[in-house]
């Protein structure tokens, strides 16, 4: 059995190992998969190689923080970014072995340009599988409106263009009016090709329905507009059910967002303008319109007066001359009419006298009659009178104020019997059925 040796010895033996058989440094390529950067400006990160969105190798890496300083600003100054997990990049290293800590990776360099070159190889992955796809020209199927009045804006209500957009559509001289509506999302990082997306998804849901799609944003850092270059977010703009307007104010041509969209511009306020000028063209058309409408119906006018004064001539003398005939005949019906009336007034007067006096007749005769029949009455509601009857001798008799006629009655009940001047009151003795 070989001799035991402790685990200090064995990863000193590893050591020289390494130390022995290894190139001082290598240039290696890889892929950040997590940057820290320590209290002492020291930065350790965790580089990675994968194959199909798999991790196939791993291993950690360090940069000290004099090297990390130098290496952060040639990176920054270069690409425009700083560095971030997720970056390809390629870095020289020395491999390094502690007998405590094992293996990593001292990054003794990092060649920007390398970086520069992988964005640029992945930007035009994506431009050629969007044209093997035939969506580079697919949004500028649309005709833009003629007046873009209801848009659907896609940014950051803090992205620096927004508000220079929104103060130009508001505050243009000629008074336009545009109906607008934020659909926020991020425009930087790794959530903003998702989010934008998204916000597309929800502008062709909405009802009432939009005219037109914008997707702005200020002026940044280069690699600020990474998300602009994505896949997902390219055929999403290509595929929207809008016209597509792009204001992304960057530095460099542009990017794949700007190719795919029907129509792009530099800046927010390069797309505001465009809208504007929208409203400006329809209205500089109709104009034209009116003016030239205008002069046709003046030069009609012109012609059918002339016309019309010709026939407004004839006429009147026809009319004139039709005139004075009905006059003469509505002079003679007026006449005869008038005198027809005298006499009917005369024949009505008549009748109405003769009518007059038999009704003041019929009227006497009906009041005496109706006199003697109110007397009568008169000397039949007076007999029914109880007065008249206790006058006459008879009485009523009751019990608890009630008629006895109606009533139940038995020994000791007491009655009260009226006459015309007395109230006599008795009890019952006895009773006796008829």
């Amino acid at each position: 059995m070989q001799q035991a040796i402790t685990l200090f010895s064995l990863n000193t033996i590893i050591k020289e190992c390494l130390d022995k058989q290894l190139s001082p440094t290598y240039w290696v390529i890889a892929e950040i998969g997590e940057l820290r950067e320590a209290v002492r400006g020291h930065a350790y990160l965790d580089l990675v190689e994968k194959t199909d969105g798999e991790i196939r190798a791993k291993m950690r890496g360090n940069i000290w923080a004099y090297t990390y300083q130098a290496i952060k600003n040639k990176f920054q100054g270069t690409t425009g970014q700083p560095l971030k997990s997720g970056m390809n990049i390629l870095a020289l290293v020395n491999v390094q072995f502690h007998e405590l800590y094992g293996i990593s990776l001292v990054i003794k360099d990092i060649d920007p340009n390398f970086t520069l070159g992988e964005r640029a190889r992945k930007r035009q992955e994506v431009i050629d599988r969007l044209k093997s796809e035939s969506l580079i020209d697919l949004n500028r199927q649309f005709v833009l409106p003629a007046v873009s009045q209801k848009i659907a804006i896609i940014s950051s209500v803090t992205a620096a263009g927004y508000g220079d957009f929104i103060n130009q559509l508001d505050q243009n001289h000629h008074g336009y009016k545009v109906h607008y509506q934020l659909y926020q999302a991020a425009m930087q990082g790794k959530s903003a090709a998702a989010e934008i997306t998204a916000a597309i998804q929800q502008i062709e849901t909405a009802s009432p329905a939009f005219d037109l799609l914008v997707l702005i944003r200020g002026g940044g850092a280069q690699t600020d507009f990474d998300c602009f270059d994505e896949y997902e977010l390219a055929k999403a703009i290509a595929n929207a059910a809008l016209p597509v307007v792009t204001g992304i104010g960057h530095e460099r041509d542009e990017s794949i967002a700007d190719l795919v969209a029907h129509t792009q511009l530099k800046t927010p306020t390069a797309v505001a303008s465009f809208i504007l000028s929208g409203f400006r063209e329809f209205e500089e058309n109709l104009q034209h319109k009116l003016i030239s409408i205008e002069r046709f119906v003046q030069s009609r006018i012109k012609q059918e007066s002339e016309g019309i004064m010709d026939k407004t001539h004839l006429l009147k003398n026809l009319f004139q001359s039709k005139v004075n005939e009905k006059t003469l005949f509505l002079d003679r019906l007026s006449q005869q009419s008038m005198r027809a009336a005298l006499h009917k007034v005369e024949k009505d007067k008549i009748k109405v006298d003769n009518n007059q006096k038999y009704l003041h007749k019929a009227t006497q005769s009906c009041t005496i009659k109706a006199h003697d029949k109110l007397n009568q009455l008169e000397k039949n509601l007076n007999r029914l009178n109880p007065d008249y009857l206790l006058s006459r001798g008879y009485t009523k008799t009751e019990k608890d104020g009630m008629p006895i006629q109606f009533l139940s009655l038995q020994e000791g009940d007491e009655l009260v019997t009226f006459s015309q001047k007395r109230k006599i009151t008795s009890i019952i003795k006895k009773l006796e059925q008829k």
